[in-house]
Formats: C-alpha cells, structure tokens, sequence
C-alpha cells in the first residue's frame, strides 16, 4: 500500500508540473516588444513616424524605433510616413506559438486556447518590421527636375 501511495504522489506530481508548463500562454505576456525600420532606395532612413495598430490597439514610434504592442490574433498594420520624403505601410499576420496551445488544449480541454485567443498570449508578431517606403509626389518631382527631366545613360 505504501508503495502505491508513493506512485500515486509522484503521477500528481508530474501531472502538476505538466500542468504548469502548459499554462505558461495562459499566464504569459500580452504584450511584445517590436522594431520597426523604414527603407527607402535600399537605404535606412531616419525620422519616420509610424503608427501599429491592430484588433487590440494603436501604437507610434519614430523609426528606427521599439515599441511595446498588445498581441493580437489579428494582423498588425505599420503606416510610416516621413512629410515631404517618403511613405509606406505593411501588414503583417500574427503566428500563433504552436508548443504553448497546444499544451494547453491538452492540459486545459481547449479552454487555455480560447483564453490565448482573446487575450492574444498565444501569438507573436515577428520582432523586426521593416517597412519599404515610396517617394510621395513632392520627393518624385524634386528629384525629376534636378536632372532637368531628362534619363541620362
């Protein structure tokens, strides 16, 4: 009998500690920490404003620049815009964390991913965005006329 109940310790145990493994998204962060760069040319430029938003919120930086954001299960939009330079947005798709729900579908009977779901715990966004941007028309045509309009080859 005593050998029994120290099986019966042990298999809780182990169920306990699997138990907690399998939370961590249910318990972990909501928020992510991205970086956001803006290229123009092929070069980095300086000074864009941009502004994140997704299901959960909206966010601004200065690029090059890190912001802390609410995950979501959603897309993130970037929209970077640098006045009388250049602007562009991106729209990028969260991935969900494939371990950390599905450990909790088992632990938790699929009550840990819906949680992950509406909370956006079990998603991530990548952790570097880069935004191409586009001369606006004012850039574009400063630069035609300072080659006088004319392709030179």
């Amino acid at each position: 009998m005593a050998g029994l109940n120290r099986w019966t310790a042990a298999a809780l145990a182990a169920c306990a500690l699997a138990a907690l493994g399998g939370c961590a998204s249910m318990a972990g962060k909501t928020e992510q920490l991205v970086e956001v760069h803006t290229i123009l040319d092929h070069r980095e430029i300086a000074g864009a404003g941009c502004v994140l938003s997704n299901e959960a919120g909206r966010w601004f930086v200065n690029a090059p620049g890190r912001v802390r954001i609410q995950k979501s299960e959603g897309k993130l939009t970037v929209h970077c815009k640098r006045h009388g330079v250049a602007e562009g947005a991106e729209a990028v798709a969260s991935r969900f964390d494939a371990g950390s729900l599905l450990g909790n579908v088992v632990v938790s009977g699929g009550l840990g991913y819906l949680v992950d779901r509406k909370t956006g715990a079990g998603f991530d966004y990548p952790p570097v965005l880069t935004v191409i941007m586009k001369p606006t028309a004012a850039q574009a045509q400063a630069s035609q006329g300072a080659s006088g309009g004319n392709a030179i080859y």
